[in-house]
Formats: structure tokens, C-alpha cells, sequence
């Protein structure tokens, strides 16, 4: 357990509770353990009861911590987000409409040449948008995104702070998501995007990685998210279709007014055939 700073101008009860949370978010109290008791908690920090209870009532307004008598307090089961990944919308909107409180803070909104990936794009130079994106409080996902240029030229942090893009570019230029491609891959975090999730370097981490289209098949966004692999779950839909035997669909028989469309054409065809080779004969 780390020493407090006695000399720093930060509240010992902050100090604590900043300890405690960060064995917490790493696991070294994993969900449902027991937290030492106040006396001894006081003991190890060398403070106050008071300062102890008052860090350990900051971690329960968090939901980091619960506490009941007879048990004392307890590290709170950890609460699993699901996310479909075959889903256009995004993780803004998914969790959103479960009823959670979605936060979405802009890191920086820039313009950059393309490279790499941003190439399927179309363009030479993209608007790179960096967000980090917090569910209930608690940071869930660190968003790369580059966007079409001169399309989405315009947008600014303050309109995507706390927001969803999708809506946003639905809203401002008439791109509405509808399809593209994914893939997921586990990584372990690197020094910054531990720093930015609050978790430890090496952490296990879900990135998602994807192309998204418009409504009029035009690309519109290159992305790549960075999730709590302990916070997260990606769900698939699956469809029965056809197996490798079965012969395709027949397609649907066309109705009366377009039979007789053909039958005029093909008679229409014989005509000009006959016509041509009485001149030829």
C-alpha cells in the first residue's frame, strides 16, 4: 500500500480513497472481497478513523464498495457492459439506451494526412478525432477515429463532447451509419492507455477495429477502440442461413405486368431479326 503525501496540498481522505480504488480497478481487491477494517486501515495509512470512513464512504457513492453490517466493506461485483459489435450504431448509443450515463470527453480534434488505414477513406487528409469515453462515471474506451475530408470539415470538440458521432454526422451532413466491417483483437495496454482507462500497463484490453459506411455506400469513418477487457462484453447476433449443399434460392417469379413487358421486347427483337435478314437475303 502506498504512503500518503502528507506535504501535497490533496485531502488525506482523497489520498486514501485514490489507494484503495487503484487496487480495486487492477483487481488486487477483486469483486467481493473484503477490505480490511477500519481500525486496521488506520493503522496502515497512519491517519484519522474519520479520514478512513470518509475515503471508504467516497469509494460506496461510487459503487466501488459496498458496505452492510455484519460484513463490513465489501469490494462490489463488478457490472459487465455488453456491446453488439455487428451493430452500426456505436457504443455511445448502445449504452445510452440501456439507461446508463455516457460521458465523452474530446482529447483532441485535428486535421492530418491520411495513412495507413485512413487511405480507404478517399482522401489525402482526414479529421482525426481522439475520445476518451466514460460509462457511469468510470472510464470503458479510448476511441481513435479518423473522418472524410472536406465532408466532415466543421465539427468541433464542443459538439461531440458528450455526444454521439453518429448522431452528430447524421445530424450536420445527412450520414447516416449503416454498415462496414469489424474485428477484434486482445492487446495489453501500453503506459498511456493505461493512464487514460486507470488501469495498470499491460492490462488486458479489447480493441475493436472497424470501417464504417453511409446510407449511399461512401465511407465515412475509420475507427479503432480501446475497451476495459474486465468491463466489457462483445455480443454477436447469429442467423441460421443456408449450408455449402443446399442449392440458392430461386429468385421470385416476376408478376403478370412484367411478363408481359418481356414478351412484347422479345417479340419486338424477332421482328428486327426477320426484318434484317429478309434486306440480308
Amino acid at each position: 500500500m502506498p504512503g500518503l503525501d502528507r506535504a501535497a496540498g490533496r485531502p488525506l481522505h482523497v489520498q486514501v480513497a485514490d489507494a484503495l480504488r487503484a487496487q480495486i480497478r487492477d483487481h488486487r481487491l477483486p469483486p467481493g472481497s473484503a477490505l480490511a477494517s477500519e481500525v486496521a486501515l488506520q493503522e496502515r495509512f497512519g491517519v484519522a478513523r474519520s479520514v478512513v470512513r470518509q475515503a471508504l464512504s467516497t469509494l460506496v457513492a461510487e459503487g466501488l464498495v459496498e458496505r452492510s453490517r455484519g460484513r463490513g466493506s465489501v469490494v462490489a461485483p463488478a457490472r459487465q457492459h455488453h456491446r453488439l459489435v455487428q451493430r452500426a450504431s456505436g457504443l455511445y448509443a448502445q449504452m445510452a439506451a440501456e439507461g446508463l450515463a455516457v460521458g465523452t470527453e474530446v482529447l483532441s480534434l485535428t486535421e492530418e494526412p491520411a495513412a495507413g488505414q485512413d487511405r480507404w477513406l478517399g482522401g489525402d487528409r482526414v479529421l482525426r478525432l481522439e475520445r476518451l469515453r466514460r460509462v457511469d462515471g468510470r472510464p470503458l474506451a479510448r476511441i481513435r477515429t479518423a473522418l472524410p475530408l472536406p465532408r466532415c470539415a466543421g465539427l468541433t470538440a464542443e459538439e461531440l463532447t458528450d455526444a454521439s458521432l453518429h448522431e452528430v454526422l447524421t445530424r450536420r451532413f445527412g450520414a447516416r451509419p449503416t454498415g462496414g466491417r469489424r474485428q477484434v483483437r486482445a492487446v495489453a495496454a501500453d503506459t498511456d492507455l493505461a493512464r487514460e482507462l486507470e488501469t495498470r500497463p499491460g492490462a488486458p484490453l479489447l480493441l475493436l477495429e472497424g470501417q464504417t459506411q453511409d446510407q449511399d455506400g461512401r465511407p465515412l469513418e475509420v475507427f479503432a477502440t480501446w475497451h476495459r477487457a474486465e468491463d466489457i462484453a462483445f455480443d454477436v447476433d447469429l442467423e441460421t442461413g443456408p449450408s455449402s449443399s443446399d442449392p440458392p434460392p430461386l429468385p421470385p417469379p416476376p408478376d403478370r405486368d412484367g411478363l408481359r413487358a418481356a414478351a412484347e421486347q422479345a417479340q419486338q427483337l424477332a421482328d428486327r431479326l426477320r426484318e434484317l435478314a429478309d434486306r440480308a437475303g
